[in-house]
């Protein structure tokens, strides 16, 4: 990790907005990390209010990135990924996993909040022969994320596109699925998709109450969504047994097997045929 008073080049520190929550510091907090704000962590403990294990929620997600990332490596033979909207880095980032793995693994990072910017050459520590590399993007301009992507990754070969808590902040579900949409066309068979997104099928009331309190306080504004409308994310492709679960029912390491909770994170992964 980089501390916060290291800039990339080309990187303006005045563009970080302090005063008012977001999401990546939120978490960052939430994750035990250092990377956040007073603001940030009044709106993260405001939350935890109403959903008092959201930290558990937290960190079920994070755990989730580590076995997909490992499942997609080992069994899968995946040895590309693009992660849109990685947030700040912290430990087991996509390409500190895969490339654990194999070190061979190429991980492009998409993100385009200020924070995660000035971060960017944390993330940029990569193992040898693999390679690290970082967009600045906002996750709706696919055609800048694509074409900056296929400068270290190449689009002929299987690509694992990695979408952990991105797009719930696309409230728009058409739109959303434009972009799962142009990302999944742009790679071959055999590459996969992998989702995770907040829903309001766990406690219900507690979680809308928290998302009005966020959206009015934190940014940007976030939206649920059912384990229903998730699942047609993956329409086209082979979804993964066990299909769209609370993240720690994904695929639990041995260890954790019956002792699961839920969570307000669902995850899943598909194949593309």
């Amino acid at each position: 990790m980089t501390d916060s008073s290291s800039t990339p080049a080309g990187r303006d520190p005045a563009r970080l907005d302090t005063s008012v929550a977001h999401t990546a510091r939120i978490w960052n907090y939430w994750l035990g990390g250092k990377d956040n704000y007073p603001a940030d962590r009044e709106v993260g403990d405001q939350i935890r209010g109403f959903l008092p294990d959201i930290v558990t929620s937290a960190r079920a997600d994070r755990a989730f990135l580590g076995r997909v990332v490992r499942y997609l490596v080992e069994e899968a033979g995946i040895r590309q990924f693009l992660d849109i909207g990685t947030g700040l880095p912290t430990a087991g980032n996509t390409h500190e996993v895969a490339q654990a793995i194999a070190p061979e693994c190429r991980v492009v990072y998409v993100d385009n909040d200020p924070l995660v910017l000035v971060h960017a050459a944390a993330l940029l520590t990569s193992t040898r022969p693999g390679v690290t590399d970082y967009i600045e993007a906002d996750a709706r301009d696919s055609a800048t994320i694509l074409a900056e992507a296929a400068k270290t990754l190449d689009f002929s070969q299987p690509v694992a596109i990695m979408l952990l808590g991105i797009l719930n902040f696309i409230g728009d579900t058409g739109q959303a699925h434009e972009i799962v949409g142009r990302l999944i066309d742009a790679v071959p068979s055999g590459s996969f998709l992998v989702l995770a997104h907040p829903t309001n099928e766990i406690n219900p009331e507690a979680s809308e109450e928290a998302v009005r309190f966020w959206n009015e306080n934190a940014k940007p504004p976030i939206h649920l969504r059912t384990a229903e409308e998730l699942t047609r994310f993956f329409d086209g492709l082979e979804l993964l047994e066990p299909g769209v679960v609370s993240c720690p029912r994904w695929r639990p390491d041995p260890a954790d097997i019956g002792i699961a909770t839920d969570v307000y994170q669902f995850g899943a992964a598909g194949r593309k045929p």
